[in-house]
């Protein structure tokens, strides 16, 4: 790979909504805080570094959420960043709440997610959220009492597009008899596809496809799995690690994906912007596949 300065715009560029551009490597904010997605970060300077030179390195899509934290992720990004550079959208999500690390309950009453909204606009400092996702769909809540919430806020100019997390094909389409849904956020990695054919329906369908935990290689590093040595192997062909392989993998598989992994390091944070020069040839294609699914 180049010793160059990573740049997150050879990753390509997406337009979410179809007028709201983005590279299509982004980042994610979840690891800025604590363990669990609980409490402070270990070093608030260093979450502040890391989010200005994630910009500096040309990613225009950074991802948070009012359960990161709760509340934290979101002021070090506005504590970091505002006044936010041209281009820059600033993607959160609400509908989760938090009892401790790793531990949250899905509410989707309209009251609370446009209270979600309010406070939101407040700690990001902003006037507009580009992109707002619904966390999660709450089971117990009609579906179209939490759209229709955040539809009323759309019109009322406080979102301009609005992103759904962890769906399914036909609850996207049933979403969309309420809102128009420019992004879909749901877990997939080279190691964890459950949610191919979601994405296959993205692509079709022009929607954005957010994959969180996107470089968990899991079973596929353990040293008795076949595929760690194949792997190895390709990532050091290209001078990558095998978290750069996996990216670029991804970025590859569809031009809907639009990655957004998440450290709280800045050496981590150039590493995986380095995985947006990496190209795959059809024989490294071929040879990552056939690892993965071995």
């Amino acid at each position: 790979m180049s010793t160059q300065t990573p740049s997150a715009a050879l990753s390509g560029r997406f337009l979410i909504g179809g007028d709201l551009p983005v590279h299509r490597l982004g980042y994610g904010t979840m690891r800025l805080v604590g363990e669990g997605a609980w409490g402070e970060p270990a070093d608030a300077a260093e979450a502040r570094r890391v989010l200005c030179r994630a910009v500096d390195l040309g990613i225009t899509l950074i991802d948070t959420a009012d359960a990161y934290g709760p509340e934290i992720a979101e002021r070090l990004i506005a504590e970091a960043l505002h006044p936010y550079a041209p281009g820059v959208v600033i993607a959160t999500k609400g509908g989760i709440t938090r009892q401790g690390p790793a531990k949250s309950e899905y509410v989707g009453r309209a009251g609370y997610l446009i209270q979600c909204v309010e406070m939101s606009l407040r700690r990001l400092r902003l006037d507009r959220i580009d992109l707002y996702q619904l966390h999660r769909i709450d089971p117990r809540t009609p579906l179209e009492e939490s759209l229709g919430a955040l539809k009323r806020m759309q019109e009322q100019g406080k979102i301009r597009h609005i992103g759904l997390s962890e769906v399914t094909p036909a609850e996207i389409e049933a979403a969309r008899k309420i809102v128009e849904v420019t992004t879909v956020q749901n877990r997939y990695s080279l190691a964890d596809r459950r949610h191919e054919e979601t994405l296959i329906f993205c692509e079709r369908e022009g929607i954005g496809f957010l994959p969180w935990y996107p470089i968990n290689a899991g079973k596929l590093l353990k040293p008795e799995h076949p595929a760690a040595q194949t792997l190895a192997k390709l990532a050091a062909r290209h001078s990558a690690t095998v978290a750069q392989l996996s990216l670029a993998w991804l970025l590859q598989r569809s031009p809907a994906m639009l990655p957004i992994p998440g450290t709280s390091k800045g050496s981590h944070l150039e590493e995986n912007v380095a995985a947006a020069g990496l190209k795959l040839s059809a024989e490294d294609w071929a040879g990552i596949e056939q690892a993965a699914q071995g």
